[in-house]
C-alpha cells in the first residue's frame, strides 16, 4: 500500500505522519515532495480536520481515492475521526486493509453554464450582501417547484443536510439515502417548506436576481459570482472517506445534531456563529482566529464563547504551542 499525506496540521507535520505509517510498513510519502518519484497514492491521508478533508475533495473532482482524514481536536469529525495522536495505534490495522469506506454522494455544479468544483456539504446560493432579499425561480428534473424572494437557497447532501442546512431549518438526512435537501432561506412566503429530492435529480435555480450580485458558496470553502443559474446533479465521483475502529450508529450522530438544534433554538446569533466557525474550521481555535473568523466585536465574542462553554458545547483548554493562550473546539457530546 502506498499513502500520500496532504495538507498541512497545526502542531503535526506531514513528515511525522510519514514516520507513523513508515513504522507500520506502509510506503508512505508527503504529497509534492517525492510525488513523481514515488507514484500514485493508494490512500491519500489528509491533515487539518474536516475542512482539510473537504478541501482535499473540493480540488480533486474526480478522484475516487479513499481518504483516511486526521484531526488535532479531541473530538472527531464527521469526515476526520481519527485524532493525529492515536494513528500509530490504527496504523497496523490500516496496513492490513482492516478499514471501511463510506462512499458519500458529492454535488456536480455548474453555475451558468460554466463546471465548477464538487460540492462534498452543500451548494448555498445568497446576494453577496446580508439582509438583502434575493429572487430565484426553482425547477427538478425541469418542473417548476417555486418562483421565491427570500435570502437564498441551499442544496444539500446526506452529510451536508446536517450542517448549514439543518441550521436554515432543513431535515436531517440519513446516511447513506439516496437524497439531496433544498431548503429556502427565510423566504417571504411563510408556508415554504424544505423539499427532499431524489439525487438522480437536476435542481436548477435559475432567474437568479437581487439589488447585490448573487454568489454561490460551496462548501463554504469558494464564493463564485452568479448572474442567472446554478444548476446542480450528482457527480459519478464518490468522495470515499475511510474509516478506521469502531463506527458509530449513523442515527447516533444525528441524534446529537437533533439535540444541539434544540439548543440553538436558545442561543444568541453571535453563539451560532461561532458554532458554525468551529465547526467549518474543522480544528481548535484561539480567539483571535474566531475574531477574524466572525469578525464579531470582542466583548460580545466572549459573552457567547462562556455561554458555549457553560453549556457544554465548546471546549476550552490550553494550547499546546502556548501555554498563556486558550483554544476553543467542539465538544464531544454524549
Amino acid at each position: 500500500m502506498r499513502a500520500g499525506v496532504y495538507g498541512q496540521g497545526g502542531r503535526t507535520t506531514p513528515r511525522s505522519i510519514v514516520a507513523d505509517l513508515e513504522w507500520a510498513g506502509i510506503d508512505a510519502f508527503a504529497a509534492g515532495a517525492r510525488r513523481g518519484a514515488r507514484g500514485g497514492a493508494d490512500i491519500a491521508v489528509v491533515l487539518g480536520g474536516d475542512r482539510g478533508v473537504r478541501a482535499y475533495f473540493h480540488g480533486r473532482p474526480d478522484s475516487e481515492v479513499p481518504v483516511l482524514g486526521l484531526s488535532e481536536g479531541e473530538s472527531g469529525g464527521l469526515l476526520a475521526g481519527l485524532d493525529v495522536r492515536s494513528l500509530r495505534s490504527h496504523a497496523g490495522r490500516l496496513a492490513a486493509g482492516k478499514y471501511t469506506v463510506d462512499a458519500m454522494p458529492r454535488i456536480g455544479v455548474s453555475i451558468d453554464g460554466r463546471r465548477a468544483h464538487p460540492a462534498l456539504n452543500d451548494v448555498a446560493v445568497f446576494a453577496s450582501r446580508s439582509a438583502m432579499l434575493m429572487e430565484h425561480e426553482l425547477r427538478v428534473d425541469g418542473e417548476a417547484v417555486w418562483h421565491d424572494n427570500g435570502d437564498g437557497v441551499i442544496v444539500a447532501t446526506p452529510m451536508g443536510s446536517s450542517a448549514y442546512s439543518m441550521s436554515a431549518g432543513g431535515p436531517a438526512i440519513f446516511p447513506g439515502a439516496r437524497a439531496f435537501g433544498i431548503v429556502s432561506v427565510n423566504s417571504l412566503d411563510v408556508t415554504r417548506r424544505p423539499l427532499i429530492v431524489p439525487d438522480t435529480s437536476e435542481i436548477s435555480v435559475s432567474g437568479i436576481s437581487s439589488r447585490a450580485h448573487c454568489e454561490a458558496v460551496l462548501d463554504g470553502l469558494e464564493r463564485l459570482a452568479v448572474r442567472d443559474s446554478v444548476v446542480c446533479t450528482r457527480t459519478p465521483h464518490a468522495a470515499n472517506v475511510v474509516r478506521l475502529g469502531p463506527r458509530a450508529p449513523a442515527m447516533r450522530g444525528l441524534a446529537k445534531k437533533v439535540d444541539l438544534a434544540g439548543d440553538l433554538l436558545k442561543m444568541s446569533p453571535s453563539s451560532k456563529l461561532i458554532l458554525t466557525a468551529l465547526e467549518y474550521g474543522g480544528k481548535p481555535m484561539s480567539l483571535r482566529e474566531i475574531s477574524a473568523r466572525t469578525l464579531l466585536p470582542p466583548r460580545t465574542m466572549r459573552f457567547a464563547l462562556r455561554h458555549l462553554t457553560d453549556n457544554g458545547h465548546v471546549k476550552r483548554r490550553v494550547s499546546g504551542r502556548d501555554s498563556r493562550q486558550a483554544i476553543y473546539e467542539l465538544a464531544q457530546r454524549a
